[in-house]
């Protein structure tokens, strides 16, 4: 039987300007990915890929730097099948960045906002620095989720930043925040775990983590207290609908907790009560 999946992150935007030399590096040392990978997206490819694996809906990455004409273009296309993630929020000049967040999500199907904190300031900002609170305060006062960036990142960029053990402090200040973990949590996964446990408004995405590569840990606890916790995502096309859909059905997952992860938790989570 087809499976039902929403996928929380997917990338279209890579073939619409040159990619910068560790973006490169990246795709080539880390994800030995093919030189296809940061061409540009055909519509009905991807539609394709994503009929064929059950992928009912997909969540575009969209940045408030460098707005992506191929994202809107395929939101516009088709509505029922994609969202966006906005990206690109200025935390040191909040104001400005944030009024432009807010209309965006007004005018737009924005499923939530995400920030990596070793992707800007140098990795030198902390969650617990105070240049994200008038993000987190946005975002709970908006109902919009949060998605933030946890565990070492594959390019030469700082990574202490990114340990979800910071994220302590943040949903202990933000209770209302709903926030969610992306690109897993190694190789602090224990703590991430915990932290699933102790906070109600707390996700954790595996985007850009082959599931067959998953910590048994995560997998016991998505079979047990962690069932509405974990979310499915690809971060196509660093890895393939086609590879991980299939690879997240092959897990010793019961039928229940295996269609929370592939589309019932990303469902409540990012778009309430939407069916």
């Amino acid at each position: 039987m087809m499976p039902r999946v929403i996928d929380c992150l997917a990338n279209v935007h890579f073939g619409e300007r040159e990619q910068p030399g560790w973006m490169q590096e990246v795709r080539s040392n880390y994800f030995k990915g093919p030189e296809s990978m940061y061409a540009q997206v055909d519509l009905g490819e991807l539609i394709d890929e994503m009929d064929e694996q059950g992928v009912e809906k997909a969540i575009l990455m969209y940045s408030m730097v460098k707005p992506s004409a191929t994202a809107l273009k395929f939101v516009e296309a088709r509505p029922e099948r994609f969202a966006l993630a906005v990206n690109g929020v200025d935390l040191l000049r909040p104001v400005a960045a944030l009024r432009e967040l807010e209309s965006l999500v007004r005018d737009l199907p924005v499923a939530y906002t995400t920030v990596g904190p070793s992707f800007w300031g140098d990795g030198r900002y902390p969650p617990t620095d105070a240049a994200y609170y008038p993000l987190y305060y946005k975002c709970a006062e908006m109902g919009l989720a949060l998605c933030m960036n946890t565990g070492i990142p594959g390019p030469p960029i700082p990574g202490e930043v990114q340990n979800p053990i910071y994220l302590d402090q943040v949903c202990y200040r933000f209770p209302e925040l709903r926030l969610c973990m992306i690109h897993g949590a190694d190789p602090w996964w224990d703590t991430a775990v915990r932290l699933l446990l102790k906070y109600e408004n707390l996700r954790l995405m595996t985007s850009a983590w082959s599931p067959k590569r998953l910590p048994e840990s995560l997998i016991h606890f998505m079979r047990t207290r962690g069932r509405n916790k974990v979310i499915f995502g690809s971060d196509w096309p660093v890895l393939s609908m086609r590879r991980v859909v299939p690879e997240a059905l092959a897990l010793d997952l019961p039928p229940e907790a295996l269609d929370n992860y592939l589309y019932e938790n990303a469902r409540e989570f990012f778009f309430g009560e939407e069916k």
